[in-house]
């Protein structure tokens, strides 16, 4: 697949690695070797453990002071309505400005919001609009923290690892998706959920850290879209006009939209159908965040990106919430948490690591804008939605809902995408042949 006219032309950093751009491998750690990189992952995994921790928190304090499912997804809808409404000027912002102090100053405003809630929390006078306000913010601050943070990348590993970095940076949010629910149950239940916020705050001081220590020799040299007119129409036309971004693209916005509602389904499973607490949601979300670390990784060691790894992964992942929505007990509803975890990352890490490797570097920060912008933006429209079905008809219906429009958006997105690759679905019924295949027009008339 091209990487885009521009991908390969940054020059090398001068670095004292004990590899080179031209003999550095990709193995499952390989990024890792990038002293930038390291210190970038070793801020990233304490503060997404804090990032967690809140998110938690934040949804069962919702739960708590007002009861209703369609209150945290108003919660989560605030969270992410900047997204939708400013997404794209962020990426022309993360385009136009130095990418790491961006980064610094996001970092300080995601701390602060976090210690904000914190105080009115301990203090005893959060009420939900607090919530409502602060989770507000904090999708002001992220408008242009993520176009940033993943662009950012690039200059860190090059484009040799790109792949690789994407995959491990996936692969560090679900390590920290692995202890922050579980530590943020055991906070909620001995002490409130004040505590969680508090640390959530404090948690931002590791990647302010790394990103101080970082060296700016080491960067790969990214050339910066100067000031002008017409950069958001530019950067829509440039995805637009090519199917093997926007294909994806739209893939994600569906399955973002409707599909990863998590919070909304969990949490009324956990108060309506199982009868459980703070603990036994945390434990959800850890079961979750563990098949989505093996996805991660899965996508780290694979290295290439293949869009029909992107539209089988998302297919069995509606099919795979469509099954979980109606498990007849609580420990196989569990069991089935790890296996959507793992395709719903293997969906997420895929489209992001196709969509960048085949982005110009000067459009990458509107492109990911773009990206982030209808994955998380979409849950502003879908959270509503999902949590009125959720309250109206249970989390059984709601949840099913969410992955039957998943399934759909992925079967009508690999049909587009294998009729602009000019592909047909072959079948092979013979023993010891793959059963099902895509393969060339051609191909596919000389076998007839």
């Amino acid at each position: 697949m091209s990487t885009g006219s521009g991908a390969d032309s940054a020059p090398a950093p001068t670095t004292h690695d004990d590899t080179t751009r031209t003999d550095r491998k990709t193995t499952m750690f390989s990024s890792l070797k990038i002293r930038n990189y390291r210190l970038f992952a070793t801020g990233q995994v304490v503060s997404n453990t804090g990032t967690w921790m809140q998110r938690i928190a934040q949804d069962w304090l919702v739960l708590t002071l007002t009861g209703s499912a369609s209150a945290v997804g108003i919660t989560i809808a605030l969270q992410f309505l900047p997204m939708l409404l400013f997404g794209l000027y962020g990426g022309v912002l993360a385009d136009r400005l130095p990418k790491r102090r961006l980064l610094l100053a996001t970092q300080v405003a995601m701390g602060l919001t976090g210690l904000a809630l914190a105080v009115l929390t301990l203090s005893g006078h959060v009420q939900v609009w607090h919530v409502y306000l602060t989770a507000f913010l904090l999708g002001l601050v992220t408008v242009v923290d993520n176009p940033a943070r993943q662009s950012f990348v690039a200059e860190m590993v090059g484009p040799d690892q790109l792949g690789n970095a994407v995959s491990l940076n996936s692969a560090n949010f679900q390590s920290a998706r692995l202890v922050g629910p579980a530590v943020a149950g055991v906070l909620i239940t001995a002490v409130g959920s004040g505590y969680a916020f508090l640390l959530n705050g404090l948690s931002f001081l590791a990647p302010i850290v790394g990103l101080l220590m970082m060296r700016n020799s080491e960067l790969y040299k990214v050339q910066r879209a100067p000031r002008g007119k017409g950069q958001l129409r530019e950067g829509l036309k440039y995805v637009a006009g090519r199917p093997e971004l926007i294909w994806p693209i739209v893939l994600v916005g569906f399955i973002g939209t409707f599909g990863f509602n998590f919070p909304i389904w969990l949490s009324a499973f956990v108060d309506d159908v199982f009868h459980g607490d703070a603990g036994t949601y945390g434990l959800l979300n850890t079961l979750m965040a563990a098949g989505s670390l093996a996805g991660a990784l899965l996508a780290a060691r694979r290295g290439a990106s293949r869009l029909r790894v992107l539209v089988g992964a998302a297919v069995l992942f509606g099919l795979l919430e469509m099954v979980t929505a109606f498990a007849p007990s609580f420990w196989m509803f569990a069991a089935l948490m790890v296996p959507i975890g793992m395709f719903g990352l293997t969906v997420n890490v895929t489209a992001n690591s196709s969509v960048q490797m085949a982005t110009d570097p000067l459009m990458r920060g509107r492109v990911m804008s773009l990206f982030m912008m209808v994955f998380t933006g979409g849950t502003p429209l879908g959270a509503p939605l999902v949590g009125w079905i959720t309250d109206t008809y249970g989390p059984r219906i709601g949840f099913a809902a969410g992955g039957a429009v998943a399934l759909v958006a992925a079967l009508a997105v690999g049909a587009m995408l294998a009729r602009v690759g000019g592909l047909r679905l072959k079948i092979d019924l013979r023993p010891g042949h793959r059963h099902l295949e895509f393969v060339p027009r051609e191909q596919l008339a000389t076998a007839a």
